[in-house]
C-alpha cells in the first residue's frame, strides 16, 4: 500500500503543550493505565495494532483492566488474554467470536447508536483511549482515518489519549479530525492498515442481491454493510442511476458504483454529492479512494444513525443481514445455537429510519439455510429466543427464493409469505408449525 500522507515531526508550534512522543518499544502502559481502567480503541479496520499489541504484551503488569470491543479483525485479543484482561463488547462479531465461544466476552447488547451516550454518561468507561491516526494535515490536525463512529466521544471523555500515527493511514474527512492538544502520547508507526477483502459471489448471494436490486428504485439512498450479500448487491446495481449512500459502513463495492456513475448522491436532499459512512471496511482500493477525498465523509454515530437524518431521506433503502427470521417476522442477528456470532449493531436504527422515510424500505436479507444445508434460517421460533428486530418493525425479508413483504400484514399471512421463501426442505414442517403460531 502506498504511503498516503507523510507523518510530520511533532513540534511545539503544531501541538502547543503537545503530545509526548514515544515508540512502540519504549511505551510503558503502566504510566498511563491504572488498575480498574477501561480501555477503548478504534474498532474494525481502525484498530491501532501497535497499541493493542502492547496492551496484550504488558497486561500482566497493569492490574485489573477492562477492554471494550467493537468489531475486530486483527485477532489481537485471544481467550488466554483473559488471564489479566476483562473483555466487554457489543457481540461476537468478526474477531470477537472466539472470545465469545470461550465465555470470556461479557456481551453488552445495545444499539451501536447509543454507545456515545453510554460513554458520555459514564455508564461505559473510556478512561484510556487508543486512536489510530494519519499524519497531520497542513493545519496540524490528525485524522482518525477509517472509522469515525464513537471515537470522538471517547476522546472527549478520556483521562488519557494515546495515538498511533501511521503514515499508511488515509486522511479522511468529516467527523474525523483531532487537534494535537487532544492527544497525550503519540507514537509513529508504518504498517498496512487492516483490510476486509470482498467475498466472492455464490449462487445464493447473487440470487438474493438480484432480488434486492429489483426492489431498489433509481434515486434511492442506500444503507449497505459488508459481506457476501452486500458485495453481490453492489455488482447487481450496475444498471441503476443516481443512487445515494448513507451507511454505517461501506466496502470496496461502493467505489465501483461511484466510478461507474451509479452512485452520484445527487438526489439525497442533504449531503448532495457526498457519500456518507461511519466506517471504511475494505482494501487498499477503498482507502486510496477515500484519502483526502471530499466526496466521502466519515461521520459520527450521532449523524449516521440519527432517526431525524434517516427519516428525512426520500426512498431510504436499508439492507441488513440476519441469522434467523421467525414466522411472525422477528429477526435474530445475534446468537446461533447459544453462541454470540453477531450483534445488534445499527440494524434497528436503520430499519426504523427506513420505515419512516417517504418511499423507504427496510430489507432483511439472509440465505434460507446455513452453508452446509443442515439448518434452516426461516424458522417457526427463534432458536435462542433472542430478538434483535421486533416483528412490529418487519418490512421486507429476502432469501434466494424471493421476497416476503410483511409490512402491515397480519400474522397468518406473514407465515404464508415467509414459508414461500423458506428452504424447500423445511416448508412442510413450517406449515405444520404455523397452525399453532397464528
Amino acid at each position: 500500500m502506498r504511503i498516503m500522507r507523510p507523518v510530520l515531526d511533532a513540534t511545539p508550534d503544531l501541538r502547543s503543550a503537545g503530545p509526548r512522543l514515544a515508540t512502540g518499544e519504549t511505551l510503558d502502559l503502566r504510566e498511563l493505565i491504572q488498575p480498574g481502567d477501561t480501555v477503548v480503541f478504534g474498532q474494525g479496520t481502525s484498530e491501532p495494532q501497535t497499541l493493542t499489541e502492547a496492551l496484550v504484551a504488558q497486561r500482566a503488569d497493569l492490574g485489573a483492566v477492562t477492554v471494550f470491543l467493537g468489531s475486530t479483525f486483527a485477532g489481537t485479543f485471544q481467550p488466554e488474554h483473559a488471564d489479566a484482561l476483562r473483555f466487554i463488547g457489543m457481540g461476537g462479531v468478526t474477531g470477537n467470536a472466539a472470545l465469545a465461544r470461550a465465555g470470556v466476552l461479557d456481551v453488552m447488547p445495545c444499539h451501536v447508536s447509543t454507545v456515545p451516550d453510554l460513554i458520555a454518561s459514564g455508564r461505559l468507561g473510556a478512561d484510556v483511549v487508543f486512536v489510530h491516526v494519519s499524519g497531520p494535515g497542513a493545519d496540524g490536525r490528525y485524522s482518525v482515518g477509517m472509522v469515525a463512529d464513537y471515537i470522538q466521544t471517547a476522546v472527549a471523555h478520556a483521562r488519557v489519549v494515546v495515538a498511533e500515527c501511521n503514515d499508511q493511514m488515509p486522511y479522511t474527512l468529516g467527523d474525523t479530525l483531532l487537534d494535537p492538544d487532544q492527544i497525550d502520547v503519540l507514537i509513529h508507526t508504518s504498517r498496512p492498515p487492516l483490510m476486509v477483502t470482498p467475498q466472492p459471489a455464490s449462487a445464493t448471494s447473487t440470487a438474493i442481491a438480484e432480488t434486492i436490486a429489483g426492489i431498489v428504485p433509481d434515486g434511492a439512498v442506500l444503507q449497505i454493510g459488508i459481506g457476501a450479500i452486500p458485495d453481490a448487491l453492489t455488482s447487481a446495481l450496475v444498471s441503476h442511476r443516481d443512487l445515494g449512500i448513507h451507511s454505517g459502513v461501506i466496502g470496496d463495492g461502493v467505489v465501483d458504483l461511484i466510478e461507474a456513475g451509479v452512485v452520484t448522491n445527487a438526489l439525497k436532499g442533504r449531503d448532495v454529492g457526498v457519500t456518507v459512512t461511519g466506517a471504511l471496511f475494505g482494501t487498499e482500493r477503498l482507502y486510496r479512494f477515500a484519502d483526502d477525498n471530499p466526496a466521502i465523509e466519515l461521520r459520527s454515530l450521532a449523524y449516521t444513525h440519527s432517526q431525524a437524518v434517516l427519516s428525512g431521506f426520500e426512498r431510504l433503502h436499508a439492507v441488513n443481514a440476519a441469522l434467523e427470521v421467525d414466522l411472525t417476522g422477528q429477526v435474530n442477528s445475534e446468537t446461533l445455537r447459544g453462541n454470540h456470532v453477531g450483534a445488534v449493531g445499527g440494524q434497528v436504527d436503520f430499519v426504523r429510519g427506513a420505515m419512516r422515510s417517504p418511499g423507504g424500505r427496510s430489507i432483511i436479507a439472509l440465505p434460507s439455510a446455513t452453508k452446509d444445508g443442515r439448518t434452516p434460517r426461516i424458522v417457526s421460533r427463534l432458536t435462542d429466543g433472542v430478538t434483535t428486530t421486533a416483528r412490529s418493525d418487519a418490512d421486507l425479508v429476502v432469501t434466494e427464493h424471493g421476497c416476503a413483504d410483511l409490512r402491515g400484514v397480519p400474522l397468518s399471512e406473514r407465515a404464508r409469505r415467509l414459508i414461500a421463501i423458506a428452504h424447500p426442505a423445511w416448508r412442510d414442517e413450517l406449515e405444520r408449525a404455523a397452525v399453532g403460531l397464528c
